[in-house]
């Protein structure tokens, strides 16, 4: 008795419940929701981990499934030091890494000393209609300890109708012991879907490391 009246005190005339029903305690043996469905939340579609490998490649997953896919750096070190993060698209599953592309780059950078600390555009990295690999990582330290991490979001590469952005974040710890902070942001200038994409270092390997492509779920 005491169940239902507590019950019926927390819903309304309408057998909707009240914003009071749902709290701490309420919720505090609730061990799944398998039967809720839900949005927005990122889906994982496949891990690569480097081993002195020459570049990293998704040519399948990406689809028309997710209208936006994200791509996560772990601890990217090169075999080499100071070369530049870079990725590059294809529309014919792998075969050519070659789309068109227009981007734009600025970082913030500090130094250990102190002695530097500025925001630039980066003129150097940007692209204006090149189909070379736009560098999103910039000058990444190849010593024991230095790294790289970030993110790309591409998004709905599977259009027939509209150009491809992305945009980018990444962190590294650079050769000359500063940390930089690259954004990129821009377009793959293709009606064409692009359904693969290659990640490698300007020189070297990518000696170790971990890159996940994740779906956002449509909601």
């Amino acid at each position: 008795m005491s169940i239902a009246l507590s019950l019926g005190n927390n819903l309304t005339t309408g057998g909707i419940f009240k914003p009071t029903a749902i709290n701490n305690t309420s919720c505090d043996n609730v061990t799944s929701f398998s039967g809720i469905t839900g949005g927005g939340g990122l889906v994982l579609l496949s891990t690569q981990t480097a081993s002195a490998s020459a570049s990293i490649s998704f040519t399948s997953g990406i689809d028309s499934t997710y209208d936006e896919y994200v791509f996560k750096f772990i601890d990217l070190h090169p075999s080499s030091d100071g070369p530049d993060f870079t990725f590059n698209m294809s529309t014919d599953g792998g075969s050519n890494y070659n789309v068109t592309k227009t981007s734009t780059q600025f970082n913030a950078r500090h130094s250990e000393d102190d002695g530097t600390a500025a925001l630039s555009y980066i003129t150097g990295n940007d692209l204006a209609q090149g189909t070379g690999y736009q560098i999103i990582g910039d000058g990444v330290g190849g010593s024991a300890d230095e790294t790289g991490v970030g993110y790309l979001h591409l998004f709905n590469p599977a259009s027939t109708t509209y150009v491809k952005h992305f945009i980018s974040n990444f962190q590294n710890y650079r050769t000359n012991d500063n940390s930089y902070n690259v954004f990129t942001a821009g377009y793959g200038n293709t009606t064409t879907a692009v359904n693969a994409i290659q990640f490698k270092f300007s020189g070297g390997n990518i000696d170790d490391g971990i890159i996940k492509m994740y779906g956002v779920a449509k909601l």
